[in-house]
């Protein structure tokens, strides 16, 4: 039977409480018994849990072990593992695929602060929740505002819930669409002087939403896998890589720019603008979700179309302000 009074999308929600347990001091042989006894009743049959009188978990041993094993008679404690992996009532649901996917094992134990034993997260259900984990993700990258569930699917839902499902980032993005307009327009006499740099702002864009597209999926899965996770060692590496990446794609872009145009002006905005449009996309592409979480949203929402508006936003504004500044410390504006 499962848990429903614990707040949903945790592990203590999830759990079954028939399964196979045994005390310490049990012989080999009265366990498979109990199994043969008790097996219709348990809801899974993955591994034998071993408590002690207060029924504070001490090890754990599989199904297929316990049928291994020839001496009947030697006594559970003594093979059973004690390394254990385990969850509490309260830990996020993606915690538990987490754990499962990284320790290769098909149920995850949920305990108390006294690692009481309360239940188990059996392997049907971590699947689920894998699944509804992925599905969500997708939904939130690509822009559609939905709830996962039964009731949505691709394939069956009519086109009106398609549209009111789609249509609300669709909207963010034309609004983020105008104001980069309503910025290049601004610019207007910088690049009537430089009309090669309208040429340049399509690349600029789409490198910087890439680059900002890898950092946020990153900085979301981190999150979900490791809910400690410090900031600022994992912004430190965020910053490196971003260095590393604006220092490969600012001279690449600065080189075509002067092949294919022969101005050095043109070579030197552009290249500058990259460099630059990187650092701030894998900024604010990272510090979104992480934002997200400190305000106990999903930091999932703050991927796709609206960290790319945000990204596209600054990268017009950046890149044109670094356009003027140029031309104007070269006399041309």
């Amino acid at each position: 039977m499962r848990n429903r009074r614990l707040p949903l999308n945790t592990a203590g929600s999830k759990i079954v409480t028939a399964f196979p347990r045994a005390k310490i001091g049990e012989k080999i042989k009265e366990i498979e018994r109990m199994l043969v006894d008790k097996a219709v009743t348990f809801d899974t049959l993955d591994y034998v849990y071993i408590v002690d009188d207060e029924n504070v978990l001490t090890g754990v041993i599989s199904i297929k072990e316990i049928l291994g094993i020839s001496q009947k008679d030697v006594l559970v404690e003594k093979v059973m593992k004690k390394d254990l992996v385990v969850a509490r009532p309260l830990t996020p649901q993606e915690r538990i695929v987490y754990l499962a996917l990284s320790h290769n094992i098909k149920a995850i134990p949920v305990v108390d602060k006294r690692r009481r034993l309360l239940g188990i997260v059996p392997y049907d259900t971590i699947l689920q929740i894998f699944n509804e984990e992925v599905r969500e993700d997708v939904f939130k990258f690509g822009g559609i505002f939905h709830k996962v569930g039964k009731e949505f699917t691709t394939v069956k839902s009519p086109a009106s819930v398609m549209i009111k499902t789609r249509l609300p980032w669709l909207l963010i993005g034309v609004l983020g669409g105008t104001i980069a307009a309503f910025i290049i327009g601004s610019f207007e006499h910088a690049i009537s002087t430089l009309l090669a740099l309208a040429a340049f702002a399509p690349v600029l864009t789409y490198l910087s939403d890439a680059v900002g597209t890898q950092s946020e999926t990153l900085a979301v899965r981190s999150i979900a896998l490791d809910p400690k996770l410090s900031l600022k060692s994992y912004f430190i590496r965020e910053l490196l890589v971003a260095f590393s990446l604006a220092f490969a794609c600012g001279p690449l872009i600065a080189f075509v720019a002067m092949i294919g145009w022969q101005n050095s002006l043109l070579r030197l905005i552009v290249g500058f603008s990259m460099f630059l449009s990187i650092l701030v996309a894998v900024f604010i592409s990272t510090s979104l979700p992480f934002l997200f979480t400190k305000l106990s949203l999903d930091p999932a929402i703050a991927s796709g179309p609206f960290a790319t508006m945000i990204s596209d936003v600054a990268t017009v504004t950046l890149y044109f302000t670094v356009a003027s500044l140029f031309l104007t410390h070269f006399g041309l504006l």
